[in-house]
């Protein structure tokens, strides 16, 4: 009885130190979504596309239909934004936990300084015409803010960001098909990774608690 009220203590303060060092309310559904989110864009993008083709061999930065892809990807990104921030939030109260803890906010800058630097760069490559790397340049800076913010949360975002970056290089070897490996990288990855964090972290625990 007391070997076993001994270990039962240690895996407490294990747990205990494990959440104040990690950000375990990431939602695995959230990943779901968001990967569904990017399928429907990149749906949406290629309907586009194939519309423009019709009258014009190519898609200008001056064009209407080139504006309306940056509409759909900014309005996937803020849908997975939002829906990952809900998620967390709902994950974070059930789990008795604060969402806006020192782990989460160390967290959240070690992801938003490579996000945000993919993103000036996207801007700066419009700018200046190269919107044929737009979806490696995201792809690999995506991929780099999950291995960085990996250290603070599950290990299998550190995955899922060299997958991302793995996808962005090729992007960039196989010119042309951009969107093709966006839909790879930010939706069918999403969906799996999100997949596997779900039934391994939050489906398996909420059998545990049962």
């Amino acid at each position: 009885m007391e070997e076993n009220k001994y270990l039962n203590d240690l895996q407490h303060i294990r747990q205990m130190m494990r959440k104040s060092t990690l950000f375990l309310s990431l939602s695995g559904l959230s990943g779901v979504l968001s990967g569904v989110y990017a399928l429907i864009g990149a749906i949406a993008m290629y309907l586009l596309i194939k519309q423009h083709q019709l009258y014009y061999p190519y898609v200008y930065i001056e064009s209407k239909t080139f504006k309306s892809i940056i509409a759909i990807a900014l309005a996937v990104l803020v849908a997975s934004l939002l829906t990952a921030y809900l998620f967390s939030a709902r994950k974070a109260k059930r789990n008795g936990e604060r969402l806006a803890s020192p782990t989460a906010k160390r967290a959240l800058y070690n992801f938003a300084i490579p996000l945000l630097t993919g993103g000036i760069l996207s801007i700066l490559l419009i700018r200046n015409g190269h919107y044929g790397l737009l979806a490696p340049i995201t792809l690999i800076f995506y991929g780099l803010a999950c291995v960085n913010v990996s250290k603070y949360t599950f290990s299998d975002v550190h995955y899922l960001g060299i997958t991302e970056i793995i996808l962005g290089l090729l992007a960039v070897y196989f010119s042309g098909y951009g969107l093709l490996f966006w839909v790879l990288g930010f939706g069918f990855c999403h969906i799996i990774y999100g997949g596997v964090m779900h039934f391994k972290y939050e489906q398996n625990k909420d059998k545990n608690n049962d």
